[in-house]
Parts: structure tokens; sequence; C-alpha cells
């Protein structure tokens, strides 16, 4: 579910109070007791040790920390040869949507930037499918990103949206961050 739009293009994070850039990080999380913090009642709209082993879970870090700004759960679809988009969330700091007000700006732009570059790592070019929370967020990715409504795939999905490799550039292009040490992932 993508519960998170790009709210502004920033190679990093930008604080909404000072204005000052941060950089940022991606760590590869697998470790479900820590994972386990990260629910529904910790202000989350998913309980993120719930997800199969087989999906990938990548958290935006401010660098040098394990301050999370916003997670994403991502699914090698190899059958449709494109990255599946479970779950991308601000982190509830950063939430406008669930909490009327951010910290960051910058954080949506970062969760699809990992999403397109993991698309690119496993040769599908950036393409990548996922399914909205709502029609304003659909909507926000068709009209500002390139998406298209995407009506197939089992379930159903009213909200379903497809981002090709040429929309996904401009975005993959734009988002800046460092991979911590994935072999030392959490």
């Amino acid at each position: 579910m993508i519960a998170v739009t790009i709210d502004e293009f920033t190679p990093c994070l930008k604080n909404t109070i000072t204005g000052e850039i941060v950089e940022t990080e991606v760590i590869r999380l697998r470790r479900k007791s820590f994972l386990a913090k990260y629910n529904k009642r910790t202000g989350w709209y998913v309980n993120w040790s719930k997800f199969s082993s087989e999906a990938e879970i990548y958290a935006l870090v401010l660098k040098g920390t394990v301050d999370i700004q916003g997670m994403i759960a991502l699914e090698n679809a190899v059958q449709s040869k494109a990255v599946h988009i479970l779950w991308a969330v601000a982190a509830p700091q950063n939430n406008v949507h669930r909490h009327g007000k951010k910290l960051y700006s910058g954080v949506g732009g970062h969760l699809f930037a990992i999403a397109g570059n993991r698309s690119i790592k496993l040769g599908y070019s950036g393409l990548v499918y996922g399914e909205a929370m709502n029609q304003e967020i659909m909507d926000h990715y068709i009209e500002h990103y390139g998406a298209e409504f995407f009506p197939f795939g089992v379930p159903k999905h009213p909200f379903r949206i497809v981002i090709d490799s040429e929309a996904m550039k401009r975005i993959t292009e734009e988002y800046t961050y460092e991979y911590y040490g994935i072999e030392e992932e959490i």
C-alpha cells in the first residue's frame, strides 16, 4: 500500500522547520525483533514484522543514525518483470496524511527512488507498481510523476498504478542516498 506522496524534489531530506538539508542512508531491515517496534500502535499503518521473509524492507534514515524517516517493503515480481511496492510510508513524524504535519520533506521521493533502483538492479529497467491507499494518492502519482492506472492483477485493486522506466528515471536521478553497508543489515 502506497501511503506516501512525493512532496518536493530534493536530493536529501529537508527539515520543514529550519530549512536544513540533511543527508540520508538506506538500511535493509531483516530482524523481526527490530521491525516489531514499528507497528500500528507506534503510529505506522502496518506491523512491519509481519511481512514474509520474501519481502525486502528498507528504511530511510538520517545519515549516521538509525533515525527512521520512512520505510518501504518491496517484492521481486519476477513474472511481471517489475518491483511491487507492498508498503511505502513515511515515519509518523513525517506523515502529513495521518498526523497533519511533517518534520522532513522528501521522504516519499526517496522511497520511490529505492524501489526504482531496486528494479534497475534486478534488470527491470526501473519498472515499479503498487497500490495507492486512496484515489487522491493515486491521482497524485498519475498527474505529477507519469504513473498510469493499472487495473490488472490478482487480486484486483481500484488504485493500482505502474510507473515505467522512463517516468522512474526522473525520480531515481533526483534522489541521492547511501546504502549503509548492506552486509551489516539490521
